[in-house]
């Protein structure tokens, strides 16, 4: 699936993002986001396989998921750090989401012009149904861009029921 960059918020170098989810093993899900034109990217100073907060602040890439007022957020950045919460309604009740055992990520880049986060997350910890696939994209010298399947009017919000442009299918039993 190819996501967009937000019009309000263009890419300096980055020319698009390709993002895939599949399931080959009935434990896990595979996540994929595949970046063109990846050389100035800002990537975070590793950090370890760690549950963090605010990784949305400099290169990150997201999944939601979720039908229905109540949904689930993963965070995944190149540091290899990750987040994870529950929302019991649109960015109300945040809470942290159990994931056991962590995601696993791996980040292939550096300065070339193609750059691939690969996770691998817990099948039981991703919920069926809507699924919206973002990232937030640091260049050097500051500048953001915000892409998504969809975006709402307005500033970017991967939060909004309009980011849900896919369907993640119940798990596949082994």
């Amino acid at each position: 699936m190819e996501l967009i960059p937000h019009p309000a918020f263009p890419p300096r170098h980055v020319t698009r993002i390709f993002a895939s989810v599949s399931q080959k093993d009935p434990r896990w899900l595979q996540a994929r986001w595949r970046v063109e034109g990846a050389g100035a990217i800002v990537v975070p100073v590793f950090a370890g396989r760690r549950r963090a907060d605010g990784l949305w602040r400099t290169t990150c890439f997201e999944l939601f998921c979720g039908d229905g007022p109540s949904y689930a957020e993963f965070n995944f950045a190149p540091s290899e750090a990750w987040a994870a919460y529950d929302f019991d309604g649109y960015r109300e009740g945040m809470r942290d989401r159990p994931v056991s055992p962590q995601p696993t990520i791996s980040w292939r880049g550096g300065r070339s012009s193609l750059a691939i986060l690969d996770v691998a997350i817990p099948r039981a910890a991703i919920l069926s149904g809507a699924l919206a696939i973002s990232a937030v994209i640091e260049e050097e010298g500051g500048a953001k861009s915000f892409w998504a399947l969809a975006h709402p009017p307005g500033d970017p919000d991967f939060h909004h029921r309009t980011c849900f442009a896919a369907t993640l299918a119940p798990p596949v039993s082994p």
